[in-house]
C-alpha cells in the first residue's frame, strides 16, 4: 500500500478476489476478513497511518492452485 497523496492516510484496506479452490491460510502485517472468494485485508494496528509518499506492505500465504493470481484488486483508505 502506498500513499501518493499530500495528506496522511489513517488506515487502509485492500480487497482482492481469489480463484475458486484458493484459500488464505495466513496473513502478516494486516488483518483479513474472509479466506476464500472476495477477501479484505485491513491495516494492522502498527501500520495504518501512512504519511505523504510513505508505503507499507502485507503478505499472505494461500492454498490451492497457484497458477491463477488474485483478481479485482482494490486499495482504499477509510
Amino acid at each position: 500500500m502506498a500513499n501518493t497523496t499530500a495528506t496522511t492516510l489513517n488506515g487502509w484496506t485492500v480487497g482482492l478476489t481469489l480463484a475458486s479452490g484458493q484459500a488464505i491460510s495466513s496473513v502478516w502485517s494486516g488483518t483479513n476478513t474472509g479466506t476464500t472468494g472476495s477477501v479484505t485485508v485491513r491495516n494492522a494496528a502498527y501500520n495504518g497511518a501512512l504519511g505523504s509518499n510513505a508505503s507499507t506492505t502485507f503478505g499472505f500465504t494461500a492454498t490451492g492452485d497457484g497458477a491463477t493470481p488474485p483478481g479485482t484488486i482494490t486499495c482504499t483508505s477509510p
